[in-house]
């Protein structure tokens, strides 16, 4: 999706693009709930009160409420950037060091195919990332955008990673939080960690699969084969556990009993089975009051 060169010092790589990921998400149309035909949306003026082509159209900037000044595409075409056919690196930094600050909320993910001219040149530069644990910070246009981008070895090539800006990270002083953190005690402590040990292991990622859009499948199958669909069991509804400690000891117990069966328990049926036995040992506690009464 994007053809240009690798830029650093006086080397050049020429080099494509193209997307790393793809959704799959299941899409819908928009259907004429009477008659159920598929709509068509249709760009509409207000002013001639017509529908017209896209061709019609053209890219206005709003500099004042009402006001635009269009703007074409020699204009786009004419924009001084050095980086609309090239990758030009700015900087080389540990990669360790960008845990902090814009690198956190990327974008989008490129596989970077070198052409047959620039491999020597390209898997140097691979070499070097990979040995020196290094990552290089870069500016790259796509789609009429500049954007910031990080360079990482991955796998036979490297990946190539956009970026926000620093000024569209939004700041935390958004966020309702408190002035200081809670305390925590030392037991409530050694029982999370604890926890977060029994659920502590190597990533998988073909552990994990979207049970939604399955879910989905399933039901639209169904509705294709004149089927009944059948409900779905409301979720269970979250217990109020007052007693983080009860919590945790529940949860440390589900996490240890879904590790000895030696298969990885799906996230939502660890959620709920930890809910289970937390809600269970609130119950006991909750009856220990009216087990002394009777008593008496």
């Amino acid at each position: 999706m994007w053809r240009g060169a690798i830029q650093f010092g006086l080397v050049t790589i020429p080099v494509k693009l193209y997307l790393a990921t793809e959704s799959k998400g299941i899409s819908f149309n928009m259907l004429h709930k009477t008659d159920q035909s598929r709509i068509q949306m249709k760009i509409y003026c207000p002013v001639d009160d017509e529908v017209i082509s896209r061709g019609d159209t053209v890219k206005g900037f709003e500099y004042a409420p009402g006001q635009y000044v269009v703007v074409t595409d020699e204009d786009l075409e004419a924009v001084p950037l050095k980086t609309v056919r090239s990758i030009e690196i700015e900087q080389f930094t540990p990669r360790t060091h960008v845990d902090d600050g814009a690198v956190k909320f990327v974008k989008q993910a490129y596989y970077i195919e070198p052409d047959k001219i620039g491999l020597k040149a390209f898997y140097l530069l691979k070499d070097v990332l990979e040995d020196k644990g290094l990552t290089a910070i870069c500016k790259v246009v796509i789609k009429d955008r500049e954007a910031l981008a990080a360079i990482d070895p991955f796998s036979k090539t490297m990946l190539l990673t956009t970026l926000h800006w620093p000024d569209e990270i939004r700041a935390l002083g958004e966020l309702e939080l408190p002035a200081e953190e809670p305390e925590i005690k030392s037991a409530e402590r050694k029982m999370a960690e604890q926890l977060i040990e029994a659920m502590t292991g190597e990533f998988d990622p073909a552990a994990y699969k979207d049970e939604y859009r399955e879910a989905l499948l399933q039901i639209i199958e169904a509705k294709v084969a004149g089927e009944e669909t059948v409900a779905v069991p409301e979720a269970e509804p979250a217990t109020n556990l007052v007693d983080l400690m009860a919590a945790l000891e529940a949860s440390v117990k589900a996490a240890v009993d879904s590790r000895a069966t030696g298969a990885p328990t799906p996230v939502g049926a660890a959620k709920s089975k930890s809910r289970k036995a937390a809600a269970a040992a609130d119950d006991a506690e909750d009856a220990k009051p009216a087990r002394r009464r009777k008593s008496a």
